[in-house]
């Protein structure tokens, strides 16, 4: 019956009756031939009469040449997939949780129940929508006794879709959970199109099962063709588009996806063009979105080169730097920082990339991104790699990059660096924000992280948006940053309407980078945000890297009124010298000193999901400046030694130097390498005077014939130099960051 309706259908298709890909239904099996392009519908029908195995049989020979590695070899790669992840276990709670949840044939709009009477929430349909656990279901029917109720549960809950669908029955967009959202549109097919190409070696995926899914996935691709025709700011747009431009690779024997591709490469253009910063950095600035993006554009660019289809050089370019920059910001044990909203494992401290630069590695084969890569990508992203990229993992060149300190200045970020072995230094400072979607930011402007000796020293936190304290791990408790009173940086904060979880701040403040210089002696970063304006405080950081040892921060707050100041620093410390020096030690005996150079009044530490943090605070001030040292070490020897009359740091000595200081509350680190000397008027040594116009801060070295001065302050400042032996004066003026030579006349030490 079912052939002669086809045959019925052709003999119409010959008096020329065309039709298009609805994006509101799913159409019948036996309209698919009426959506072909017309010199697709000469190669499958050979003859006047079409069957269902026929088609069938078509789309499974084409998805055998399109699809990222060929459904035939699936169960020579499962035994390599189960012995390289060894989640065979995993699949099977996953897909349980998922089979206890949720009936085959399940509802799609708010409000109802879970199979246990339970409700289903706003978080749950979210994933629901996206069927990440479908995968797991498909992997557990492989792994477990093949029971074909499993693949007749995936068949019915794509069905039970399309019935919500038909009766306009499924969660909208404007709800703030819409399950055709292109987000969520977008991974479902991404999961559909890893199911479909799994089942198809097996016969109880019916020809005419399978036919029910590319039909399916064509009402899914016209209906993101539709809704996706201007840009869209955001992740979201990125994976509805991927998907698209994945479907009309795949499914290019219809008509009308040649506009797919079109449209979507267009997108993913633009999406390339106004989010991926002039540095390479992702505009939400997050590493977890970072990788999501890399992720969009590997499924297209990867599907694209396995069909010969040409991509542009510009877009090409884009995507090798997006991994060019996770290089840039990793940490020197190969992890990376973690950065505003990542939530991959809440409440870790660092990143795994290794991922992302496999996937770097598989497309460049560039052995930079090799020393990032391992012998596997993501479990999700197997099924997404050709055979030939498989044999690729196991034998990975690498090379250590070359990267010192250096800044993404369109992002704000700037990297301190060290070196590339494990235990070396590395610090990184938060002074961006996006101006036109910063929903991921968190209250962390001018924030600092370091790693030293294969640490977090100075951490920061992974987050999840369905976890009730979300609002306080994205605000500045958690973040290694200055505070003022009982202000915090993100305000006003208010949760999506769709009740995921997810929220972000109406306010944040605005950074502004004063001054960064990197040169042999040391790294200086100095910038101010306008966060405590509301309370009437000038607030500006500074942080300088003395190279290979230790950093200082100075944190300075005016203000006409008196107010409470603090510094957070994420971590377990003790105070036994009091506020003035904290301190934590890891298992091996590596620690952290925090020393205060000026005075401060208290300390106090809390913490919550085994996350602590110390404020230091200094009280009842119009104007004061905290001057810290942040200090790694290995083993107890090499610590600041609290009991010591003299405070040395390393070879530096604090308020020992040769220069007679004039001013506020000044404070002079010296060494044989020069003078870092902060809040100062006039310096006087023996053989020349230094005037300023303002309170300066400075570091000096003299060498030879000559005084070397650098501005490490935030203000500009007039600078007379009056050497005793030259009458002659010299007077100048240095920005921030900026040094001058000075010819004294006299050869210094």
């Amino acid at each position: 019956m079912r052939c002669l309706m086809l045959i019925i259908f052709l003999s119409i298709s010959n008096l020329a009756f065309t039709q298009s890909i609805p994006a509101n239904r799913v159409v019948g099996n036996e309209e698919l031939i009426f959506l072909f392009k017309d010199e697709v519908k000469e190669q499958v029908k050979s003859g006047s009469e079409v069957s269902v195995g026929d088609l069938a049989g078509y789309f499974r020979q084409k998805f055998s040449e399109r699809f990222f590695y060929d459904y035939r070899t699936f169960y020579d790669r499962l035994p390599h997939y189960n012995g390289l992840y060894e989640n065979s276990e995993e699949h099977r709670i996953r897909a349980l949780d998922h089979l206890g949840k949720y009936a085959d044939s399940t509802q799609w709009m708010l409000p109802f129940n879970y199979l246990n009477g339970e409700s289903v929430n706003a978080y749950a349909l979210r994933h629901l929508a996206r069927q990440h656990k479908m995968v797991d279901i498909a992997l557990y029917y492989f792994n477990g006794k093949k029971d074909p109720a499993l693949i007749k549960y995936f068949e019915n809950q794509m069905r039970s879709l399309n019935t919500a669908l038909h009766a306009n029955a499924y969660e909208k967009i404007e709800d703030g959970n819409g399950v055709y959202e292109a987000f969520r549109s977008g991974y479902r097919v991404l999961n559909w199109l890893c199911i479909h190409n799994m089942f198809l070696n097996e016969a109880e995926y019916s020809d005419k099962d399978q036919l029910v899914t590319i039909a399916t996935l064509l009402q899914h691709g016209q209906h993101l063709y539709e809704r996706n025709d201007q840009f869209i700011a955001g992740n979201h747009q990125t994976r509805g588009v991927s998907a698209l431009a994945m479907l009309a690779i795949l499914l290019r024997d219809f008509e009308g996806t040649n506009l797919w591709l079109e449209r979507a490469m267009l997108r993913l253009s633009e999406h390339l063009d106004k989010e991926i910063n002039a540095d390479g950095f992702q505009f939400e600035r997050s590493v977890h979105y970072h990788m999501s993006d890399i992720n969009n554009y590997f499924y297209v660019y990867q599907l694209a080169k396995l069909n010969a289809i040409e991509v542009d050089k510009k877009w090409e370019e884009k995507l090798r730097s997006l991994f060019t920059t996770l290089v840039k910001v990793a940490y020197p044990d190969r992890s990376a920082p973690v950065l505003q909203d990542d939530t991959e494992i809440p409440w870790a401290e660092t990143n795994d990339i290794s991922g992302a630069m496999t996937l770097g590695y598989l497309l460049f084969e560039n052995p930079e991104f090799g020393y990032f890569a391992s012998d596997k990508v993501d479990d999700r992203l197997y099924w997404f790699l050709s055979n030939d990229q498989v044999k690729i993992l196991e034998n990975i060149n690498q090379q250590k990059p070359a990267y010192g300190s250096l800044a993404f200045e369109d992002t704000g970020y700037f990297i301190m660096r060290e070196g590339w072995d494990a235990d070396d230094k590395m610090m990184i400072i938060s002074a961006g924000l996006d101006g036109e979607k910063p929903d991921h930011q968190h209250g962390d402007m001018l924030g600092i992280q370091a790693m030293a000796n294969g640490q977090a020293v100075l951490p920061n936190y992974q987050v999840r948006y369905s976890l009730k304290d979300f609002d306080l791990f994205k605000n500045s408790l958690v973040k290694n940053v200055a505070l003022v009173d009982n202000e915090l940086q993100g305000k006003e904060w208010t949760s999506n309407k769709g009740g995921s979880g997810f929220g972000k701040f109406r306010e944040l403040p605005n950074p502004e980078v004063i001054a960064w210089e990197v040169n042999d002696d040391f790294d200086l970063f100095a910038g101010r945000h306008d966060g405590f304006e509301n309370v009437g405080v000038e607030y500006t950081r500074q942080v300088i890297f003395v190279k290979h040892e230790f950093w200082i921060v100075k944190d300075d707050f005016q203000s006409a009124d008196v107010h409470d100041y603090k510094q957070v620093w994420q971590g377990h410390y003790t105070d036994e010298n009091g506020p003035n020096l904290l301190r934590a030690i890891t298992p091996d005996a590596c620690g952290l000193d925090i020393l205060q150079l000026t005075k401060t009044d208290s300390v106090f530490s809390a913490g919550v999901r085994g996350k602590q943090w110390s404020v230091v605070s200094k009280s009842n001030q119009k104007d004061f400046s905290f001057l810290t040292i942040i200090y790694p070490f290995r083993g107890y020897n090499n610590r600041l030694d609290e009991e010591a009359e003299r405070m040395m740091i390393n070879d530096w000595e604090v308020n020992q130097s040769e220069w007679v200081m004039e001013g506020g509350h000044f404070v002079s680190l010296s060494s044989g390498r020069g003078t870092f000397i902060f809040n100062v008027k006039e310096l006087k040594s023996q053989n020349l005077t230094i005037q300023s116009s303002e309170e300066m801060d400075v570091f000096i070295k003299t060498q030879d014939n000559q005084l070397f001065i650098q501005s490490i302050g935030t203000q500009k400042q007039t600078i007379t130099v009056i050497p005793e032996v030259i009458s002659k004066k010299t007077t100048f003026t240095l920005e921030p960051g900026e040094i001058v030579l000075v010819d004294v006349g006299w050869r210094g030490r």
